[in-house]
C-alpha cells in the first residue's frame, strides 16, 4: 500500500513539473512572437515623429521611400501627378536619384519633364525633384509642378517681344521720316508731306501707349472696388460717339436697339472702354456703306440674370482658325489692313480682361464674307443689388425692382426689332 502511494506521489509531482514546464515554454514563445525582428524592422518602416504631420502641409509632392524603394508614406498630389504607382516610385529618374542620395547622403535636386497622365497629346509637366535622406534608412523625394510658371514666364517673355516690336515701328517710322524732312527742308510739298505721316505714326505710337496702359490696368485693378450700376444705354451712346466721325467717313450706318432701361454691375470706365473697342473694331473693319447695329436684353443664367450686348457688322469676317485666336495679345487677323486702320491688336485682349474681371464672358459668331458679331455678357445691376441686399438682410422678402415679388424677374428672351438707323452725315 505504500509502495502504491509512494508511486502515485511521484506520479503527480511529475505531472505538477511536466504543466509548469509548458506552462513557462508558452509564455517564452508569447514573448518571442512580440519582440520586434530585423524583418520586421525592415518591413515595416516608421516614420520619425512629426514628419507626417509637417508632410501634410507641404504644398509639393511628397514621397517617403525605404531601403527597398517602397513607398512609405505619399501625398495624394504625388498620386495626381502620377508618380506613385501600385506602391512603387514610377518615374526612373528620380528612382535613380534616391539611390545615389541613400548611398552617399547627399541632396539632389533636377528638374525633369513628365508625361502628362490621361492625354493622348504631346504636353508635358515641368517638375523640379529634390531628394534628401530622411533618419538613417528613409529618403525624402519633395517633387514641386513648374508648368504654370514655365507658361507664365513664356507669355511674359512672349509679351515683351511683342511690345518692342511694336514699338520699334512707329518709332524707326518716326526717325526716318524726321529724316526726310531734314533732307527736304527747301521743298515745302514734300515737308508737308513727310510731317503728316508723322502724325500718323505719332497717332499709332500713342493709341499703343495707352493701349498698354488700358491693358495694364484691367489687369492689376480690381473692378468691383468701384462698382456702381451703370446704365447700358449710356455705354452704348458713348461707344457710339466715340466712333462716330470714323463711321462718317466710311458712310456706316450705325443703329441701336433692343431693351431699354437695363443696368449692369461694375466699373463704368471700364465697361465703356470694351464696348467702345468692340464697336470701333465693327466700324473699321467694315467696308464703306455698310451697317453696325448694337442691341441689348437681358437673359436668364443660373447664377442670376445677365445683360448681352451683341454689336454685329457687315465685314470681312473672320475665319475659323482665327476665331479661336483673335482675343490674343497683338494678334491680328489680317495685319496689313491693321496697319492701315491703326490697329494695335490689344482692343479685343481688353475686352477680355475686362469682362472677366466682371463675371462675364465675351464670345464671337464669324462668317468669312458675312460679318461677325461679338457678344459681351455681363451680370446685370439690379441682380447683384438684390443679391447683396439679401446677404445684408437676412429673411427680406420685398419686391423687386422690377415690382414683382421677391423671385421672379421679367426676362426678354429675343431682341427687339432696332429702331430706325441713324444715318450719319
Amino acid at each position: 500500500m505504500d509502495v502504491n502511494a509512494a508511486v502515485a506521489a511521484a506520479a503527480a509531482i511529475a505531472g505538477v513539473l511536466t504543466g509548469v514546464i509548458a506552462m513557462l515554454a508558452f509564455r517564452w514563445s508569447e514573448r518571442d512572437q512580440k519582440r520586434p525582428t530585423r524583418t520586421s524592422l525592415h518591413t515595416d518602416p516608421v516614420l520619425p515623429p512629426g514628419v507626417d504631420t509637417v508632410l501634410s502641409v507641404l504644398r509639393s509632392s511628397a514621397v517617403v521611400l525605404d531601403e527597398a524603394d517602397a513607398v512609405v508614406k505619399a501625398s495624394s498630389a504625388a498620386y495626381a501627378l502620377g508618380l506613385v504607382r501600385g506602391g512603387k516610385l514610377a518615374i526612373e529618374p528620380m528612382i535613380k536619384m534616391t539611390r545615389d542620395t541613400r548611398r552617399d547622403g547627399e541632396i539632389r535636386q533636377v528638374e525633369l519633364d513628365l508625361p502628362r497622365r490621361g492625354t493622348g497629346r504631346g504636353e508635358a509637366l515641368a517638375v523640379s525633384a529634390r531628394v534628401a535622406p530622411l533618419g538613417s534608412r528613409l529618403v525624402l523625394l519633395l517633387v514641386e509642378d513648374l508648368t504654370e510658371a514655365r507658361r507664365i514666364e513664356a507669355v511674359r517673355r512672349d509679351f515683351v517681344a511683342n511690345v518692342s516690336h511694336e514699338l520699334k515701328t512707329p518709332v524707326g517710322a518716326l526717325s526716318l521720316l524726321s529724316e526726310a524732312v531734314m533732307d527736304a527742308s527747301d521743298d515745302p510739298e514734300a515737308v508737308e508731306r513727310f510731317a503728316g505721316r508723322m502724325q500718323i505714326e505719332a497717332t499709332r505710337l500713342t493709341n499703343l501707349v495707352q493701349e498698354l496702359i488700358d491693358l495694364s490696368r484691367v489687369q492689376n485693378d480690381d473692378p468691383l472696388e468701384d462698382a456702381e450700376p451703370v446704365r447700358v444705354d449710356e455705354l452704348v451712346a458713348e461707344a457710339i460717339d466715340r466712333c462716330r466721325h470714323q463711321a462718317g467717313t466710311k458712310q456706316i450706318t450705325m443703329a441701336a436697339g433692343g431693351t431699354a432701361e437695363l443696368h449692369v454691375w461694375g466699373n463704368r470706365g471700364q465697361l465703356a472702354a470694351a464696348l467702345g473697342n468692340l464697336v470701333e473694331n465693327a466700324v473699321n473693319y467694315s467696308p464703306a456703306r455698310t451697317r453696325v447695329g448694337i442691341a441689348a436684353r437681358r437673359v436668364t443664367a443660373p447664377g442670376g440674370d445677365l445683360i448681352e450686348l451683341a454689336v454685329t457688322d457687315q465685314g470681312i469676317g473672320i475665319s475659323e482658325k482665327d476665331r479661336e485666336r483673335v482675343f490674343e495679345r497683338f494678334y491680328r487677323v489680317d495685319p496689313a489692313r491693321s496697319r492701315a486702320t491703326g490697329g494695335t491688336g490689344l482692343g479685343l485682349a481688353i475686352v477680355k480682361h475686362v469682362a472677366a474681371s466682371h463675371g462675364g464672358e465675351v464670345t464671337v459668331w464669324s462668317s468669312e464674307g458675312q460679318g461677325s458679331t461679338f457678344t459681351l455678357r455681363l451680370p446685370e445691376a439690379g441682380t447683384a443689388r438684390d443679391r447683396e441686399r439679401a446677404l445684408l438682410t437676412p429673411g427680406l422678402d420685398e419686391d423687386d425692382e422690377d415690382g414683382q415679388p421677391d423671385g421672379t424677374t421679367t426676362v426678354s428672351s429675343t431682341y427687339e426689332p432696332l429702331p430706325a438707323p441713324e444715318v450719319l452725315p
